[in-house]
């Protein structure tokens, strides 16, 4: 029994994969532009929602900082119990009935409406508002370099897709021109014209081809998957891209310039010098401490008894008081003072990042460049190289039918017209590549 239900469940498991490569298969072609696929990623991506949502976190505390310096009124409202206590009672000086001076209350029940409001802080809290400010602008920063990040990666995930299909494409027509020369080698063959060795070869070139292209189709197919995953679709969707492998325009122009450019464009040296500010403002904040408060208290009290009133009543009673309290701290064990040079030291830190920053910025731009002109370099050298390939199999092929060649220089010239055809593609890819992540550099 236990036989028969593993049967139908391998049985079971095998009809879902046939299923889900059948509905796979059903997918119509996703056609996209590179630009499309950058959209469609900025508006899928769970990372930038999260620097999003950061970002708004940060707005959102600017409006708290902001909040400290406006009036703060509550409600409050009690209920006390307490013990009995002996009632103090005068005589009355004409010989009334005694008065009740301190009567005895054990319910007291009061109500209060109050006020308090900071007028002066010493400056502490517009720094913080400040700091909170630069700390949102940093954090907008982020996300515009979240998304700079996420451009880099759905370039490079596109073009990746696009040289896989390029690289299937060229083992394809290699494996037809291979099939084409294993069917030339038989008719020989069978005409007496070749060894049977002759034969093997061209069939192991055979085989090795159709090998290529199964490990060709199967990087195409996770590039796709790679790519899909970054725009939010459906892993099993084929991907279209609508862009070819050619060398892109040639804008040439000064280091100079292009440093400029990236120091003024790059969103992660803007939230660096942000939050160079914000740790300036927190250090005005921290030496605000050693300077004099003042604020503004008041209230309405409605109780009873209402121990303002005298003598004191079991009745409900109103009063109402208002205030200026000065607070100046003349001595803080060197609190503020700490806490200053504490700040003081994060904005050395963070300036020491920054210059770090500028220096690595200087770098990368130059190394993309040097990489993007050693790409155009070598397009030029690949497209020689296909050129003199093809060249020398047409050559050998002739000499082959006329008799002069042998099957060994049939088979080396078609593996250096392949190698010749794969090298171009990837240097296309490469220089695509190096384009992106030299727009990347300068913050494009």
């Amino acid at each position: 029994m236990s036989a028969v239900k593993f049967f139908v469940f391998v049985v079971a498991i095998r009809l879902c994969v046939l299923e889900g490569i059948a509905a796979a298969q059903d997918l119509a072609p996703e056609r996209l532009s590179l630009d499309e696929a950058r959209m469609r990623a900025v508006a899928a991506s769970h990372r930038l929602a999260e620097a999003r949502a950061r970002a708004a976190a940060a707005e959102e505390a600017v409006a708290v900082r902001a909040a400290a310096e406006r009036p703060l009124v509550a409600a409050l409202g009690t209920y006390t119990r307490t013990n009995h206590v002996t009632e103090f009672i005068v005589p009355s000086p004409t010989g009334g009935a005694p008065r009740v001076l301190y009567p005895d209350v054990p319910d007291k029940y009061t109500t209060r409406l109050d006020l308090q409001w900071p007028i002066y802080s010493g400056g502490r809290t517009d720094a913080l508002e400040r700091a909170a400010r630069a700390e949102a602008s940093a954090a907008s920063a982020d996300v515009a370099a979240a998304q700079g990040d996420l451009r880099l990666e759905v370039t490079r995930a596109f073009w990746a897709l696009v040289t896989a299909r390029a690289t299937f494409g060229v083992l394809e027509q290699s494996l037809t021109r291979t099939d084409a020369h294993v069917r030339d080698v038989r008719e020989r063959f069978q005409t007496g014209l070749v060894p049977p060795n002759e034969i093997a070869s061209a069939e192991a070139q055979h085989a090795r081809q159709r090998m290529l292209l199964v490990e060709a189709q199967n990087q195409r197919d996770i590039a796709s998957a790679e790519l899909a995953r970054l725009l939010g679709l459906d892993l099993l969707q084929p991907i279209e891209p609508v862009e070819t492998l050619e060398a892109p325009p040639l804008t040439a122009a000064p280091l100079a310039t292009l440093l400029t450019e990236a120091r003024t464009m790059r969103q992660e040296r803007r939230s660096l010098e942000q939050r160079i500010q914000a740790a300036d403002f927190q250090r005005a904040a921290a030496a605000a401490g050693s300077r004099p408060t003042v604020a503004v208290t008041g209230g309405f009290d409605y109780a009873r008894p209402n121990l303002r009133i005298f003598p004191i009543a079991e009745r409900w009673d109103d009063s109402w008081d208002a205030a200026i309290a000065v607070r100046w701290p003349l001595w803080d064990g060197d609190r503020a003072r700490t806490e200053a040079a504490q700040a003081g030291r994060l904005v050395e830190a963070a300036r020491q990042r920054l210059a770090e920053f500028d220096s690595v910025l200087a770098l990368e731009v130059q190394q993309r460049l040097l990489e993007l002109a050693s790409g155009r370099a070598a397009i030029t050298a690949a497209d020689e190289a296909v050129r003199a390939a093809s060249e020398a199999r047409r050559v050998v092929n002739e000499r082959y039918r006329a008799g002069v060649a042998t099957q060994t220089e049939v088979l080396d010239a078609d593996v250096a017209l392949l190698q010749a055809e794969l090298d171009r593609t990837r240097t296309f890819a490469g220089v695509r590549l190096a384009e992106a992540r030299l727009d990347r550099a300068l913050g494009r």
